[in-house]
């Protein structure tokens, strides 16, 4: 199963919302909404990088091509 660069965008956006809440709340610290952002951001990032390197290791797979 192949993903679309939209299924990409979409899964980044739900995780931006929800690790950005739970960061946002959670936090009595005065910067909070620079600590949310940042951490939100960040998480994207490593998300997408994991699953791109993820669909990368599915097209090199050779021993599940049998046909």
């Amino acid at each position: 199963m192949k993903l679309t660069l939209t299924k990409y965008i979409l899964i980044g956006i739900i995780t931006f919302v929800i690790i950005f809440l739970m960061n946002y709340i959670g936090s009595d610290y005065p910067d909070k909404l620079y600590r949310a952002s940042l951490t939100a951001s960040v998480s994207v990032v490593g998300l997408g990088i994991g699953l791109w390197i993820y669909s990368k290791r599915d097209q090199n797979d050779e021993r599940n091509n049998f046909d």
